[in-house]
């Protein structure tokens, strides 16, 4: 096959410069189909090459368009708030970006890049499977996938419990792909499936130390909120704060009394 092609290169005197466009390929195919021997296998081994050379260009034009793209400086802010003011007016609780602060400032910097992407949602016994695609022009894609089960905080009826987690997936897998992240990130509040995300971003680490006092001082308020505003129950609540450490039974305890505040 490869003398094949260095025969046809032979015959056209292809410049050594435009040896690597797609088109010398076609020019190859069309100058071998023009011979009298001219064979269906030939054409076949012909198009083999030329795909395989048309899917390295394509790859090598996605990793220097995704290059270019990280240079630009794209910011992202978390303008959510999650939490509450107290009576002195300070805000208790985290913030995060939601989608739309994502795609508003990567989609103008991709799209000049000639990059883009989508998502696939796929919904199962498994839960919600989520794959965020980037394109390039060319042709060449890659893809983040993430799974998560339905959002049961707060009072979401079925569709809304869905919708909070198909949401929380695309914002992730949507930083992910790209490489990304928010400014001042903190992931220790709540999220639609941020239990599933967190245990994913934890599963390669060989241990997880504890929960230091420091941290459970630091988080108490946010945490205690979001037990007595039922968006999460002890037991879940404790799951997603052991993905970075572990509690000890008297912090436990603790968060077991935020529970029955308001019996």
């Amino acid at each position: 096959m490869n003398a094949i092609v260095q025969v046809e290169q032979q015959e056209l005197q292809v410049a050594p410069a435009a040896r690597s466009d797609s088109q010398v390929m076609m020019r190859l195919i069309e100058a071998a189909m023009a011979k009298p021997d001219f064979d269906m296998v030939k054409l076949q081994q012909l198009l083999e090459v030329k795909e395989r050379w048309d899917a390295a260009e394509a790859k090598k034009a996605f990793a220097a368009a995704l290059t270019a793209f990280k240079a630009e400086p794209v910011e992202i802010f978390k303008r959510k708030e999650v939490g509450y003011k107290t009576k002195e007016g300070d805000f208790v609780g985290y913030k995060h970006a939601e989608l739309s602060d994502v795609t508003d400032a990567i989609s103008p910097a991709m799209a000049k890049h000639q990059l883009s992407f989508r998502w696939d949602i796929h919904q199962g016994q498994n839960g919600i499977t989520v794959d965020c695609i980037v394109m390039h022009v060319m042709g060449h894609s890659e893809k983040v996938t993430m799974t998560g089960q339905p959002d049961a905080s707060g009072k979401k009826n079925a569709i809304q419990q869905q919708a909070s987690t198909i949401t929380y997936l695309q914002r992730y897998t949507l930083l992910a792909a790209t490489g990304m992240s928010t400014k001042g990130e903190d992931d220790d509040g709540a999220g639609g499936a941020e239990d599933a995300q967190q245990g994913q971003q934890q599963a390669g680490r060989q241990e997880i130390g504890m929960c230091t006092p420091e941290r459970f001082e630091k988080n108490r308020a946010a945490w205690r909120e979001l037990i007595l505003s039922k968006q999460k129950t002890v037991s879940q609540l404790i799951a997603q704060i052991e993905t970075k450490g572990k509690l000890t039974e008297d912090q436990k305890l603790t968060i077991d009394s935020w529970s029955h505040e308001q019996d």
